[in-house]
C-alpha cells in the first residue's frame, strides 16, 4: 500500500561506520556533509479569517487520495473474544483536554495552509512540558493542558516559506509525517518530519526529499532549537548513496524516531518517488551528543535496504525506553520491531496474513560516540498470533455536511445551483455515502523497550461476536517480546501477545506506552455501530488487557473529511484517510496518549450559514478531525 506523503527540506552530516547483518550483505561506510541550517523559535503567526476558499488550491499538490487496496479475501479474521466497553468516565485519566485539530492547521500561518489529512500525529513529554505535532502545525502545552504557545506551522518553525502564499499563489515545500521525542538522557526534545521539495510556481514535486531533525536547546521547548536536515532521495545527489529506484529519485517516507544511551535512530520506509518499486527500510543512526551540542559534524551511519530473507524490511519501528530502561549489553543495543504485513508489494509476503513478527537489535551504538563507528544489526523472527490487512472501519451514521453538500442539488448560492457549485463549479456524481475510516495495513506502530522486553502493536482483521451474529471487524493485535541471546545470535521470544476488539465496533491505530513501574497502557480510536470515532484505551498486564476499554472522550460525529469521499478522488475510487498512527509518551509513571477523533457536528444548513463550511468556527470546508491529549496513570 504505497503512501503518497507530503514533508519538508534540508541535508544532515555522515561520518561513515561499518555495518554488518546477521542475516545479509554488509552496507558500504559513507561520508555526507553535514549542513546545520541554524537556531529557530517559535514565533507566532496570525491566524486567517474564516472564508470558503476551498476550490482548487484548497488541496496540497502532493496530497493524492490514493486508491483503496483490497484486503486479501481468502483469510477470515481470526475470531476473538469482544471487550466490553466502559460507561463511566474513563479510570486512572487525571488529565484530558484538546489537541490540535485541521481548522487550526488550515487557518494557521494566516491561512497560507492547505487541508491537509490525515493528521500523523506526533506527541512527546517532559520536563512539564507536552508537545504536540501533526500535518502541519505544532504546539506546546503544560501539564495541565493550557497552551504555552500559538498554532506554529511546521513550515515557519523549520525555516521555509509557507505551504502556499494565496495572495501571490506561490507554493513551499510540503511537509509530513513529524515525530517527536523527548530524551530523559539530556532532556532536550526531537522533533523530525519529511520534506518535499516543491516547484515555487506549480507546486509540482521536484523528487529531493530531506529529513529535517530540530533539537530543543534545552528541556524548554518553548525556548530555541537547532536544525539539521539529511537528504533522503538515494539517487546519487546530494551526497547521498545511489539506489537506483525507477524513474530517479527514492523517497524516503514513513520517519519514525528511537533512541538508546548512545543515538537517536529514524527510520524510514524507502519507495521510487515518481514509479512503483519499493526497497527496504533504511535505518539512520546519529550520535545523540553531536546532536544536542549543536554539532557541524554529527556522526551518522545509513543501514541501507534492510532485509531478512525472504522479506524486506518494512516500517522497522525503532524503540524508546523509559528513565533507565535502555540496553547497555553487546556495546549498547537499540532494538526495533517490524511486521511482515502490508499488501505484499513492501513486505514481498503475498500470503493473505502472517503469524510471526521481526525483531532486530543493533549493537555495538557506544561506538557511535567514536570516529569510526562499528555497528552489527541482528534481527529473527518470532511466532505470534496471525494477523492480516484489515477492512476499512465502517461509521456510526450521523451528520456529515461535506457528505451532504457533494450529494445536494437544490442550494441556491452565488455560483449556481447546488451546494458543491459554491465550491468546485462542476458536479460530481451525487452518491456519496458516509464513508468508512482507513484502518491501516498491518505495519508496526510505537514501539517501547523496558526492563528486557519490547512492546507493539499493529492493525489487523478478526471476527467478534456482535449483536446480531459475527462480524469481520478491525482490531489491535499487541506483543510482548524478549529479545534473548544465545552465543551471540539473537533469539527473540513471544512473551505475551493478544487482541483488543470491540463488537461491532473497531479498534484502529494502537499506541503502546509503559511506565517505569511496568504497567502499560495501549491507546487507540474506537468506531464503528455504536461510536462516532473516539478517542480510548485499555491497560495491558501480564495476561492480557486489564479490564473494560475505556472512552477518554465520545466523538462527536462521523469523520466527513475529503479523503473519505469519492469526489475528491481521482481514480474514483476514495481512500478514506486516518491518523497513519498515534502517540504516547512517558513521564515516570504517566502515559501521555493521543489519539484521533471527531470533536464537531453539524448540519449542512449550519454548514452554509456564515463563514461557509465552518459550522460556527468548529471544522473547515473539506474536513473535521481533531486530536485528544491525555494523560494516563494506571
Amino acid at each position: 500500500m504505497r503512501r503518497k506523503t507530503r514533508a519538508i527540506v534540508a541535508l544532515l552530516g555522515v561520518v561513515g561506520g561499518l555495518v554488518s547483518y546477521s542475516s545479509s550483505a554488509q552496507a558500504a561506510s559513507q561520508t555526507r556533509t553535514l549542513v546545520n541550517r541554524g537556531t529557530t523559535s517559535f514565533a507566532d503567526a496570525a491566524a486567517a479569517i474564516d472564508g470558503g476558499d476551498a476550490g482548487k488550491l484548497e488541496l496540497s499538490p502532493s496530497a493524492i487520495t490514493e486508491p483503496a487496496t483490497a484486503a486479501p479475501t481468502s483469510y477470515e479474521g481470526k475470531k476473538v473474544d469482544g471487550s466490553r466497553v466502559s460507561s463511566g468516565a474513563a479510570a486512572n485519566v487525571t488529565t484530558s483536554f484538546r489537541g490540535l485539530n485541521l481548522r487550526q492547521q488550515r487557518l494557521a500561518n494566516g491561512g497560507n495552509q492547505f487541508t491537509v489529512e490525515p493528521p500523523d500525529q506526533a506527541l512527546c513529554a517532559g520536563g512539564g512540558y507536552v508537545m504536540e505535532a501533526v500535518n502541519d502545525v505544532l504546539r506546546v502545552f503544560d501539564s495541565a493542558g493550557n497552551p504555552l504557545i500559538g498554532v506554529v506551522d511546521l513550515n515557519t518553525f523549520y525555516g521555509y516559506p509557507a505551504a502556499i502564499i494565496r495572495a501571490t499563489r506561490v507554493f513551499g515545500p510540503n511537509l509530513t509525517d513529524p515525530v517527536c521525542y523527548f530524551d530523559p538522557d539530556t532532556q532536550r526534545f526531537f522533533l523530525v518530519v519529511l520534506t518535499l521539495d516543491a516547484d515555487p510556481v506549480t507546486g509540482g514535486l521536484l523528487g529531493s526529499n530531506h529529513l529535517d531533525i530540530a533539537v530543543s536547546q534545552t528541556a524548554n521547548p518553548t525556548g530555541s532549537w537547532v536544525r539539521y536536515s539529511l537528504a533522503v532521495q538515494n539517487d546519487g545527489t546530494q551526497g547521498t548513496p545511489n539506489h537506483h529506484c525507477a524513474g530517479g529519485p527514492c523517497i524516503g517516507d514513513y520517519p519514525h524516531i528511537g533512541a538508546d544511551s548512545n543515538g537517536i535512530y529514524v527510520t524510514t520506509n524507502e519507495y521510487a518517488f515518481f514509479a512503483d518499486g519499493y526497497n527496504g527500510a533504511q535505518v539512520y543512526a546519529l550520535n545523540k551528543t553531536d546532536l544536542t551540542v549543536g554539532s557541524t559534524a554529527v556522526r551518522l551511519v545509513h543501514l541501507e535496504n534492510l532485509k531478512i530473507a525472504p522479506y524486506n524490511g518494512f516500517t522497522v519501528w525503532p524503540a524508546i525506553a523509559p528513565v533507565g530502561g535502555n540496553d547497555l549489553s553487546h556495546g549498547g543495543t537499540e532494538y526495533f520491531l517490524s511486521s511482515i504485513g502490508g499488501d505484499g508489494s513492501e513486505s514481498g509476503n503475498t500470503a493473505p496474513s502472517a503469524s510471526k513478527i521481526v525483531t532486530w537489535a543493533l549493537t555495538n551504538t557506544s561506538s557511535l560516540n567514536t570516529a569510526t563507528p562499528t555497528l552489527k544489526l541482528s534481527s529473527a523472527f518470532t511466532g505470534v498470533e496471525p494477523y492480516a490487512m484489515p477492512n476499512g472501519s465502517t461509521q456510526k451514521d450521523g451528520p456529515a455536511p461535506l457528505r451532504d453538500c457533494i450529494n445536494d442539488t437544490t442550494v441556491v448560492t452565488p455560483f449556481g445551483p447546488g451546494c458543491w457549485q459554491y465550491f468546485f463549479g462542476a458536479e460530481p456524481a451525487h452518491t456519496a455515502t458516509t464513508s468508512k475510516i482507513d484502518s491501516g495495513d498491518g505495519r508496526m506502530q510505537q514501539v517501547t523497550y523496558f526492563q528486557g522486553r519490547l512492546y507493539g502493536a499493529l492493525a489487523t482483521k478478526v471476527r467478534v461476536e456482535g449483536r446480531n451474529g459475527t462480524h469481520e471487524q478491525s482490531a489491535s493485535e499487541w506483543f510482548v517480546v524478549r529479545p534473548t541471546w544465545d552465543s551471540g545470535n539473537l533469539k527473540p521470544e513471544t512473551v505475551n501477545n493478544g487482541y483488543v476488539a470491540v463488537g461491532d465496533n473497531n479498534v484502529v491505530y494502537p499506541s503502546i506506552g509503559v511506565t517505569q513501574s511496568g504497567k502499560a497502557i495501549m491507546s487507540f480510536t474506537l468506531v464503528g455501530a455504536d461510536h462516532y470515532p473516539s478517542a480510548g484505551y485499555v491497560t495491558l498486564g501480564s495476561e492480557g488487557h486489564n479490564g473494560p476499554v475505556q472512552i477518554i472522550a465520545e466523538g462527536a460525529g462521523p469523520q466527513d473529511g475529503f479523503s473519505g469521499y469519492d469526489a475528491f478522488s481521482g481514480s474514483g475510487v476514495a481512500r478514506p484517510r486516518w491518523g497513519d498512527y498515534g502517540a504516547t509518551a512517558v513521564v515516570g509513571n504517566t502515559v501521555w496518549v493521543a489519539n484521533e477523533y471527531i470533536a464537531q457536528t453539524c448540519t449542512l444548513a449550519q454548514y452554509l450559514t456564515g463563514a461557509i463550511g465552518s459550522c460556527g468556527g468548529t471544522r473547515v470546508a473539506l474536513g473535521n478531525w481533531a486530536t485528544r491529549i491525555s494523560a494516563i496513570t494506571p
